[in-house]
């Protein structure tokens, strides 16, 4: 048995390891020398090993800690902005409404789009000549609000956002709408009963209930922000200025721009130690509360 198990299991432990685990230990072993990437992999005992230099330079790099400023910065307009709005459209697209299965789709038809494809239709969308939102600013008087939106150190990362918004609020609706029908509605009836109002039915009912499946939403939202690229380099290379650059920006300007693989990869070690920490401490503090919350409740209803 346990052979049979071993041999289902292999294909996908290669590929893991191909794909995964080997790509992480090259990055991890390059982390420590100076390489411009020709000559095959540095050797330990040659002169390109610099040790942890490329890690003291990260620390002290002002490009890089302004990638971890701006990416605080789209986690908390997500946490403010984006999540809240998903949640809303969920919540209104649960009720009885003529359409609401198409209305369903069209929001969530963005997310099938590719990132480039999404970079690309918003680069004409912010153009500041004959861009929609410019053309739409002129049209209802308001000419003084148009702005070169990518091209502007002060509006760049708003615009991001906006995109990143657009790109990826309905994949969030979807998440609460399917965990907002799998809350039974006599508990709303029975609040109801109870002289409960909408709005403390939605408070006290609908959001504890939810939360399982906000604090999931949360964590691939930030997920997705740290490992931010495909969207930042189609619209903007991370300029102007370096005012919408990300972390995998900067670590693909230095490793395939610059040729600097070595401090690239140290990049990207820290990209994976950040990921790896916040999704521990999820898992610590998050999931294992929504976890036990989930056995307990089976073992009551059995």
């Amino acid at each position: 048995m346990w052979l049979t198990i071993f041999l289902f299991l292999l294909p996908g432990l290669v590929l893991f390891t191909l794909l995964v685990l080997l790509p992480i230990l090259i990055a991890g072993y390059l982390s420590f020398f100076r390489w411009n990437g020709l000559g095959g992999l540095p050797e330990p005992g040659s002169d390109r090993f610099i040790g942890l230099e490329n890690f003291q330079r990260l620390l002290s790099d002002e490009l890089f800690l302004g990638d971890i400023r701006r990416m605080l910065i789209i986690v908390v307009l997500s946490l403010v902005i984006q999540l809240p709005m998903s949640l809303g459209l969920a919540l209104l697209l649960n009720q009885k409404m003529r359409g609401r299965a198409i209305y369903r789709t069209i929001f969530f038809a963005p997310y099938v789009l590719s990132e480039v494809i999404t970079g690309v239709l918003f680069t004409m969308v912010f153009s500041p000549e004959h861009g929609l939102v410019n053309s739409v600013l002129s049209a209802i008087g308001l000419e003084g609000a148009a702005a070169e939106w990518l091209a502007d150190p002060d509006t760049v990362l708003y615009s991001v956002f906006a995109v990143i918004t657009w790109k990826y609020f309905g994949f969030h609706m979807i998440l609460y709408l399917a965990g907002r029908q799998g809350i039974p509605n006599e508990l709303l009836e029975a609040a109801a009963i109870d002289g409960a109002n909408a709005w403390r039915q939605f408070w006290h009912v609908t959001l504890p209930l939810l939360g399982p499946t906000i604090r999931m939403s949360v964590f691939l939202s930030i997920i997705g922000t740290i490992q931010l690229f495909d969207l930042v380099w189609v619209l903007t290379r991370g300029g102007p200025v370096h005012a919408s650059e990300t972390m995998a920006v900067t670590m693909y300007i230095f490793g395939f721009e610059r040729r600097q693989f070595g401090y690239a990869s140290a990049i990207s070690v820290a990209m994976f130690l950040i990921s790896l920490v916040f999704a521990l401490a999820y898992q610590r503090w998050v999931m294992r509360r929504d976890t036990e919350g989930a056995i307990t409740t089976m073992r009551d209803q059995r």
